[in-house]
């Protein structure tokens, strides 16, 4: 099979497709996947860089999320069978032509969308909704602040919060970005680069702050983001795009009863992302056959073209998905 190889640690040039190996024989509970789209992920650049290697037993190669077409199942396996499509959350190997996975990660296309956009949702709708609703507890008349709104990230997590009664504000860079997460039902849109975010933030909640912050940014934004939170306030850290060490005032979280969560999705077990999984397709499915929930993809390259889709990505020119289709 082809997949995209990663040469040396680097810039997005070393990106190369390559004639592989196929995936090994499929475990007892696996389905191998012959895969027609995945999606970029901010983790895939990290990991072209040399700064965060697959699990163990994992796929060397990038992707963590995919759709496709089932074509060998496990002996224990028994909800799917070969000719289904599918879509799947990966600990790696989306940038292949064939990629095996845990049963326990596969979901079904969901009705209404095509099979290429459904790679659109695996990796955000796990990751938000793992982090955000089961470990945040975001819950309908809370507010909620997304830093990065117009990332793949963000325009899923406006969309859902809102679908589920939530009061969405959000962070982004330029105009083009904050009118794209007005779309898609942000109530009130910041711009971090001209506005203070805290300031904004207190003013449009009365100077209570918000209940629950998602956080990509990590270091520079942690004290900011705790004192942009209300009483019992949570604040899920998901990335540390502007770095990892940071100083704080503990007294900031004491009389407001804060908590500060961290979660990664790729590290986590099978059988803890199988419980994620589970109730994604139980909540978060309906809500995207319904049109609540729609992708927003911003633009598809051939696989061949993994180094262009880098770049584009660490240019952070884009709203929404960037994907790759085999």
């Amino acid at each position: 099979m082809k997949a995209i190889v990663i040469t040396e640690p680097g810039a997005p040039e070393v990106l190369q497709l390559r004639e592989v190996e196929d995936p090994p024989q499929v475990k007892d509970d696996e389905v191998l996947i012959r895969v027609e789209a995945t999606a970029l992920n901010r983790a895939d650049t990290l990991q072209r860089l040399g700064s965060y290697s697959p699990p163990p037993g994992s796929s060397p190669y990038p992707g963590l999320e995919c759709s496709g077409t089932i074509e060998s199942v496990g002996k224990s396996v028994s909800r799917w069978k070969v000719g289904d499509q599918v879509c799947a959350l990966l600990s790696g190997g989306g940038y292949a032509e064939k990629v095996t996975v845990p049963v326990g990660q596969i979901l079904p296309i969901p009705a209404g969308i095509s099979l290429k956009d459904a790679a659109a949702f695996p990796e955000v709708a796990c990751t938000v909704w793992s982090t955000v609703f089961m470990m945040g507890r975001l819950s309908p008349g809370e507010s909620f602040l997304v830093h990065g709104g117009s990332s793949g990230i963000g325009t899923f997590a406006i969309q859902m919060a809102k679908h589920l009664g939530v009061r969405v504000l959000v962070t982004a860079g330029n105009e083009e970005k904050l009118a794209a997460c007005k779309e898609l039902g942000a109530d009130v849109c910041i711009n971090y680069k001209t506005e203070d975010f805290v300031a904004k933030v207190k003013a449009e909640t009365d100077g209570k702050g918000v209940d629950v912050i998602l956080d990509c940014i990590g270091a520079p934004y942690l004290q900011k983001n705790l004192d942009s939170l209300n009483f019992d306030g949570r604040l899920c850290i998901i990335g540390l795009m502007g770095g990892a060490n940071a100083e704080i005032k503990l007294s900031s979280l004491l009389p407001k009863r804060l908590t500060v969560l961290g979660a990664a999705l790729r590290p986590r077990s099978k059988e803890n992302k199988a419980v994620v999984v589970e109730e994604v397709e139980k909540i978060v499915w309906p809500a995207i056959e319904a049109g609540k929930v729609k992708p927003v993809i911003y633009k598809y390259l051939p696989l061949s073209q993994a180094a262009e889709a880098h770049s584009l990505m660490e240019s952070s020119n884009h709203i929404g998905k960037i994907m790759l289709v085999t």
